[in-house]
């Protein structure tokens, strides 16, 4: 936390998942269900503006966040690295300090992790992790919307992750200990999650599991998420990767040692044939498009919390 210019109260980041405290997380899942049903109508940003800057595109990121500052009564201006000067070698900690005078909030999708944190350390406003290499908190906290809209509290759930150790994993490794249901990832050897969150949940007591076989990760899982098998950044990687995760796919075969009520999941976007057959994402266990929804609706509610100082 940071004490903003010119204000009687610190403001908070979302950096990562246990950046809100347990409770405050379950309150800010509920504050985004009554977003969702419809039940939530105040504008808690009015006369505020949030700031994106993109250093990676995206679909879901960039137009849940525009439209949920709309529907809160703000404003949100896309900045790719064309529109700002970090592009041109100007310091995180320099664009940090202009846009808290311009802007109430920033939210960055980028690469590095680090530069979050530079620009959360320079900001008097609040910033929101977009998305990172290192972790993805938003689409987590969406996805965990999502298990709860389908099959209720997310306690005592267990959670199959299939394929690559990347920032979807670290994060759900930290819901996992953060939020107390338990998980299970099958990952092929050499693309294992990073093991400071690894060794965080098992200093936590979490029920995680890093496993090498997909089908004792799935099986009696309540829910079997998975993610592109090369992320952006990484498609030069795509042949070798292809023979690593060559048994990863989630396939009919693999839904069926699930729980016979469990859901899919996948951050999107997806390629059909590869991580998820065609079958399994269009099919009846397939949430994806609710999930897709849901970021908008767990957006808002961060935004919500954290620049329009809604109590949790």
């Amino acid at each position: 936390m940071h004490v903003p210019s010119g204000a009687d109260r610190p403001h908070r980041d979302f950096l990562n998942i246990a950046d809100f405290s347990p409770a405050d997380t379950f309150a800010l899942l509920a504050l985004a269900e009554r977003m969702r049903v419809g039940a939530y109508a105040d504008k808690p940003l009015a006369g505020k503006a949030l700031a994106m800057l993109f250093m990676k595109s995206s679909t879901r990121t960039r137009m849940s966040f525009e439209v949920g500052a709309i529907q809160l009564g703000g404003t949100a201006h896309f900045l790719s690295p064309r529109d700002v000067q970090i592009g041109r070698g100007e310091p995180i900690g320099d664009t940090a300090r202009v846009l808290s005078r311009y802007v109430h909030g920033i939210m960055i999708r980028t690469f590095a992790h680090q530069d979050v944190i530079e620009l959360a350390q320079y900001a008097d406003i609040p910033v929101i992790n977009g998305l990172t290499d290192l972790s993805h908190p938003c689409q987590i906290l969406a996805d965990v919307l999502t298990v709860q809209q389908h099959l209720g509290d997310i306690r005592g759930k267990t959670v199959a992750w299939i394929g690559d150790g990347n920032n979807m994993a670290n994060s759900w490794i930290e819901a996992a200990a953060h939020l107390g249901f338990a998980l299970r990832l099958a990952c092929p050897a050499g693309y294992d999650p990073d093991e400071q969150f690894l060794a965080h949940a098992a200093s936590q007591g979490a029920n995680v599991q890093l496993l090498r076989d997909p089908r004792e990760a799935v099986a009696n899982a309540d829910v079997v998420t998975t993610d592109v098998w090369a992320s952006m950044g990484q498609e030069e990687e795509q042949a070798k990767r292809a023979l690593a995760f060559a048994l990863y796919q989630v396939d009919g075969d693999l839904m069926a040692r699930a729980r016979s009520h469990a859901i899919f999941l996948h951050c999107l976007p997806a390629h059909r044939g590869e991580e998820v057959t065609a079958d399994v994402i269009d099919g009846p266990q397939s949430v994806v498009w609710d999930e897709a929804e849901n970021r908008l609706h767990i957006q808002k509610a961060i935004m919500a919390a954290l620049m329009g100082n809604v109590p949790l």
